[in-house]
């Protein structure tokens, strides 16, 4: 797939555009129409955009009366939401030059933390490239640190303070490896590892 801002003419039963010459067959046809069929996402018509859309207005407006205005980053990412995947905020057209296909791809607010579908794409990203080009073939343990919300909001806004309660529980957990392992682990070869992901989003709207 490429991406023109205005593709050539051509004319197809799909796409009877004016001009160009009719589609040939071709060994690209046969990949392309063996591809899933894109099926658009409508966000507009979820649940949780309707609430977003309908109360963040007054949301904010209460936040601000009771002292307790809500932090910029937090704003950002729902006003972002309201925008991503709405083809009026902008989009690419997207040209197949094998099967002669158009599609408008509208733009996505690439959040981080809110927007589901943005976010789930960039779980999946990191959950590929975790286990194609990261992770060792070696038994692998997940582990979550829940802190008291007092201490997540004064971690929200202070990134050396995150990566400093990090190494500590990193240290901690390594250090209980290490003695539950025993002789096992005196080779110097073996080492511990640990990739680590912080959720703030959540944790400041609460």
């Amino acid at each position: 797939m490429i991406v023109r801002p205005y593709p050539e003419p051509y004319t197809s039963e799909e796409n009877p555009y004016s001009g160009g010459d009719p589609i040939r067959p071709c060994p690209s046809l046969a990949i392309c129409e063996a591809a899933p069929a894109y099926i658009p996402r409508r966000p507009d018509e979820s649940v949780l955009y309707g609430v977003v859309a309908a109360q963040l207005e007054t949301f904010l407006e209460r936040q601000h009366r009771r002292d307790r205005i809500v932090p910029s980053f937090v704003e950002r990412e729902l006003r972002s939401f309201l925008e991503c995947g709405i083809l009026a905020n902008g989009f690419l057209r997207v040209h197949c030059d094998a099967c002669r296909q158009d599609r408008v791809v509208p733009f996505s607010c690439k959040g981080r933390a809110f927007c589901p579908s943005c976010g789930g794409r960039r779980m999946a990203d990191t959950a590929a490239h975790l286990v194609d080009r990261v992770f060792p073939e070696v038994p692998i343990r997940q582990w979550v640190l829940s802190l008291p919300f007092a201490v997540r909001y004064r971690l929200a806004y202070d990134a050396r303070l995150v990566t400093d309660v990090l190494h500590i529980f990193v240290q901690a957990v390594f250090g209980s490896l290490r003695r539950r392992a025993g002789f096992a682990i005196s080779n110097r070869k073996i080492r511990c590892g640990a990739v680590s992901f912080v959720q703030r989003f959540g944790d400041a709207l609460n």
